[in-house]
């Protein structure tokens, strides 16, 4: 328990700084070091390869979180595990490979006319699908065996490091955009031979395979297993990087590019969820396996408030101040503001509803979750193919919207069917009183000149407003005794 708690603390604090890192690449560094279509250009290009580098490990990487116990032993090399885990992507890749090179054409064609510039840096997709896949089941293979900080600091960190230098070394005209790209690539070519030698640091993996242990564990139960949840990762991400991929199909790329930076700054809201679920997911399934409904029903209950309270609170301070902070920024970004509030709105409603994923996944009826994200990814390639032609950057950002919606919603109709559990009750429908009045006062505020009074105005007012709220009101009982006037 304690290497798993250092493990929480040390993802935790290199997430925070990787947020950091990332806020300044993609909001202060890149759009105005690049122009839209060359930010479009690198979005569209990770996001092509990101989505079908999730097809390549065949659903190794699922396997190998629930399987590698069953073969860990390092005096035996764990039995071979690591090299076949590797076979995975090794024949994924050659496959997806070819079949885009059939492809190839037709995906041209889809771009010819609004995102020529793809078209000539079209085949950097193939290294970026195979560094992005062998990460990703590496990265996986590392947490296994309980190491997985180096993992994310490389990708939540240096990765963003990295694309910061290498941006501003073109910004500054020492290479062109063709050497660009080039070294665009090459960072994840970096980060993947740095996991490679971290594992071979402390692992000292072999590459025989010991076949007869293989068939003895029942392989084709893990192949199994790791199919049926492999489909619906492959939904999952997708649901973040469609977009991108569809709006390059029916719009410039400068358009990615705008979207690119506006659908970013809605993830700051979503920084608690992901807290919440490193740390209430495993208890969620210690109180399954113990029968314990009245523990999860606790954990529902309370990771619903305590999210809603920390994502309306978030969800207010960026967008009663999102006109003002996207002004920083070169012209043309303006156009984003509505994306951000469409999607923040997506993003608050999956706090809202609280960690009805994590109950679902980690219960006997896990398989109606991956059923649902599939049926997801189904649902956003729809509306995306019906919304972004019409209305563009609001088009993209109602579908993916719109679909996360309806997924949770999915989610929490599913959980209170099976296991009669929902996290509602009066207080919340209070926090959802407090963000709905705090947003309209926030919003009809006067615009000051000076910028950045205009935002200590508005985040004064917000932030005033919504602790004197959350005290009265008295939602979080819990607080109230940290409070020296209330011990009394």
């Amino acid at each position: 328990m304690g290497v798993i708690r250092r493990q929480g603390i040390k993802n935790t604090i290199v997430g925070y700084f990787g947020l950091m890192i990332g806020f300044l690449n993609l909001i202060v560094i890149q759009p105005h070091f690049l122009t839209k279509e060359e930010i479009g250009l690198t979005r569209i290009l990770y996001s092509f390869s990101l989505l079908v580098a999730m097809f390549v490990p065949m659903g190794i990487g699922n396997a190998t979180l629930k399987y590698f116990p069953l073969f860990k032993d390092k005096e035996k090399n764990h039995h071979g595990f690591f090299a076949f885990m590797n076979l995975f992507p090794i024949f994924g890749f050659l496959l997806s490979a070819v079949v885009i090179w059939l492809g190839k054409d037709f995906i041209m064609n889809q771009y010819r006319r609004e995102s020529p510039l793809f078209l000539d840096y079209f085949n950097y997709v193939f290294p970026l699908i195979f560094f992005n896949s062998f990460i990703a089941v590496l990265s996986v293979y590392c947490n296994a065996n309980y190491k997985s900080t180096i993992p994310s600091f490389l990708n939540d960190v240096v990765v963003r490091i990295l694309t910061i230098g290498v941006v501003t070394i073109y910004f500054n005209k020492w290479i062109n955009l063709d050497q660009f790209i080039l070294a665009f690539v090459a960072i994840y070519a970096v980060q993947f031979l740095t996991l490679i030698g971290y594992i071979f640091v402390f692992d000292q993996p072999k590459f025989s395979i010991d076949w007869k242990i293989f068939r003895e564990k029942d392989m084709f139960h893990l192949i199994r297993f790791g199919l049926l949840l492999w489909f619906a990762n492959v939904a999952s991400v997708g649901l973040k990087y469609f977009d991108s991929i569809m709006i390059g199909k029916y719009k410039p790329l400068e358009f990615v590019g705008i979207y690119t930076i506006a659908a970013f700054i809605p993830t700051v809201i979503e920084i608690p969820m992901n807290a919440f679920d490193r740390i209430a997911s495993a208890k969620i399934s210690f109180a399954w396996t113990a029968g314990d409904h009245k523990q999860i029903a606790d954990i529902y209950h309370k990771s619903a408030l305590y999210m809603f309270l920390l994502g309306g609170f978030l969800f207010l301070n960026i967008n009663v101040n999102i006109h003002t902070l996207l002004s920083f920024l070169p012209s043309g970004y303006q156009q984003g503001e509505i994306v951000v509030l469409i999607i923040s709105i997506g993003t608050l409603y999956n706090m809202a509803t609280g960690l009805n994923a994590s109950i679902l996944f980690n219960s006997e009826k896990y398989r109606y979750g991956a059923f649902f994200l599939i049926l997801l990814a189904v649902i956003v390639l729809a509306f995306q193919m019906f919304f972004i032609p019409r209305y563009g950057l609001t088009g993209a950002a109602v579908a993916t919207c719109a679909a996360s919606m309806i997924y949770n919603s999915m989610l929490f109709i599913t959980v209170y069917h099976f296991f009669k559990l929902q996290p509602f009750d009066h207080k919340n429908l209070k926090v959802l009183a407090v963000v709905c009045v705090l947003f309209v006062i926030g919003y009809f505020l006067p615009h000051l000149e000076n910028r950045i009074f205009d935002i200590v105005l508005r985040t004064g007012v917000v932030s005033l407003g919504f602790f004197f709220s959350v005290y009265l009101m008295k939602i979080v009982p819990e607080f109230h005794r940290y409070l020296p006037w209330e011990r009394r």
